[in-house]
């Protein structure tokens, strides 16, 4: 924000730890219960609106009985002491406890492979434990690799929406380990160590596992501040898309710009602005189809490559690239939405649907630009001067695989394309046999070539407006004003 001013958020309204609650007045102890309470009736309604709904299904009713009942109790239990505790065990059963004062660690990167269409995004959410985030911090609970989520250190590099899959996620994390810090990276120590993928591929959903573990130098180093960019792809059949317009587009969007027309305005969350470093976007075909003849179900990807990704900022290029491949409208609409002095408001569009979308690849850093914390509280970027070992080696150290694992996770994947393949192959045919039927029945009728409508997710309009005289979003300006009304932002002065 120009002026010499700095829009932040209030942090007053987010949970607080413990020093910084002992800190506050009693006036503002009282508003954060008050807070907390007004979200717990919340929670609790929600619940049992949700309970009323399933009163025909009485498996469905026990358990959300449950799930109020534990909500409630909730407020009377420690909340470490409920993160040790497997789902579904009985209250008044013993439970082994392990003893984690004596135990080593280890700062470690977890490459992860996961296919998200059947759950609801990446990170945990208040509303639902149908996450990918939820499945990893459950199974790392279970085989106790971790104590609880709060003191193991954890960042990820991404974080995918809604069906988005990722080939290559990566978390950092601290997790036990047989050895003590000083003797980790000896090779007998890396050879012998736990296996972490075997482990937790084990009590992992078949569509969520582990591929890799890699064992960092420095206890700092983080999955996301130390990654220097982030490929994703985005599949789509050919339909009747005219490719080589789309690919003249995408060479319009590598720049440093600003894409606040091309992303969903995260405002309530601090994010104010919306420069990126877009370094490469390419559509390609894939590998598959390439001796095939030319036709609408041929496959492509759009291939993108940033430091950072804004929220919804792919899917939204996908959109616009889409009505760019339809001839809807030319691929300088691309340089004309990066002009935000002429247009600064965003246009009003659906983005492309998540599913096709894939985290495909992540680049780090040798050296961490982090440290701990500054004087507030807060993580600190730093220079690329700043190490924690000596200048010539690095932080990193090699992904370790293990040959069983990697066979069984094959063996998985495998099992989900044949599964697939088998119902591509069966509408295929049926779609065959539909378009010899329209062609011989009606030799003056059009081909189909309808494949992409459903990435766009939106109604097809009997006539179409063109993207700049569509009526626009609200202002960033605008945006920033209400939530600082809201109290949810402060303006500082810089």
């Amino acid at each position: 924000m120009g002026d010499g001013k700095k829009v932040v958020i209030n942090k007053r309204l987010k949970g607080l730890p413990r020093e910084e609650l002992e800190k506050l007045s009693k006036p503002e102890l009282i508003d954060q219960i008050v807070r907390l309470e007004a979200y717990n009736f919340q929670l609790k309604s929600l619940l049992q609106k949700k309970l009323n709904e399933k009163t025909t299904d009485p498996g469905s009713r026990k358990m959300w009985e449950q799930d109020i009942a534990s909500i409630e109790a909730s407020t009377a239990k420690d909340t470490s002491s409920i993160n040790n505790v497997p789902s579904g065990s009985k209250s008044n059963k013993r439970q082994r406890t392990f003893d984690w004062a004596s135990a080593h660690k280890r700062h470690v990167l977890l490459k992860v492979t996961y296919f998200g269409w059947d759950y609801q995004g990446f990170a945990c959410q208040e509303d639902s434990n149908d996450t990918i985030e939820s499945n990893l911090f459950r199974a790392l609970t279970r085989t106790c690799l971790i104590e609880s989520r709060a003191n193991s250190n954890y960042h990820r590099c991404g974080r995918t929406d809604k069906e988005v899959s990722a080939f290559c996620q990566v978390i950092s994390i601290d997790l036990r380990s047989k050895y003590p810090a000083e003797s980790q990276l000896d090779p007998t120590s890396l050879e012998t160590e736990i296996d972490y993928c075997g482990l937790l591929n084990r009590v992992l959903p078949k569509n969520i596992q582990c591929v890799a573990w890699m064992p960092l130098r420095s206890p700092v180093y983080s999955a996301r501040f130390d990654c220097i960019a982030r490929s994703y792809r985005y599949y789509f059949p050919k339909g009747d898309l005219d490719i080589d317009a789309m690919q003249e587009a995408c060479q319009l969007l590598v720049k440093h710009a600003d894409f606040r027309n091309f992303c969903k305005m995260d405002v309530h969350n601090g994010v104010t602005s919306f420069m990126r470093n877009l370094q490469a976007a390419r559509v390609q075909p894939c590998e598959e189809t390439l001796n095939e003849k030319d036709s609408g179900y041929d496959m492509f990807y759009l291939e993108i490559k940033a430091n950072a990704f804004l929220w919804h900022q792919i899917r939204c290029i996908m959109a616009i690239l889409l009505l760019v491949g339809q001839r809807k409208e030319k691929p300088s609409i691309i340089s004309n939405l990066l002009d935000i002095n002429v247009n600064p408001c965003k246009p009003q569009y659906t983005p492309a649907i998540g599913l096709p979308l894939n985290l495909f690849h992540c680049e780090f850093r040798e050296h961490t630009t982090r440290r701990t914390t500054d004087d507030e509280g807060d993580e600190v970027l730093i220079d690329d001067n700043f190490t924690e070992v000596l200048p010539a080696e690095t932080h990193l150290t090699d992904w370790i695989y293990n040959e069983e694992n990697l066979t069984k996770l094959i063996e998985n994947i495998q099992g989900e394309w044949t599964q697939f393949s088998v119902k591509c192959t069966m509408i295929r045919n049926v779609l065959q046999q539909l378009e010899e039927l329209l062609s011989r029945t009606y030799q003056s009728a059009k081909p189909v070539q309808s494949q992409v409508y459903l990435l766009q997710d939106s109604v097809k309009p009997r006539q179409y407006q063109p993207l700049l005289e569509r009526t626009r979003c609200e202002s960033l300006e605008n945006r920033i004003e209400h939530f600082v009304k809201k109290q949810r932002l402060i303006v500082q002065e810089t």
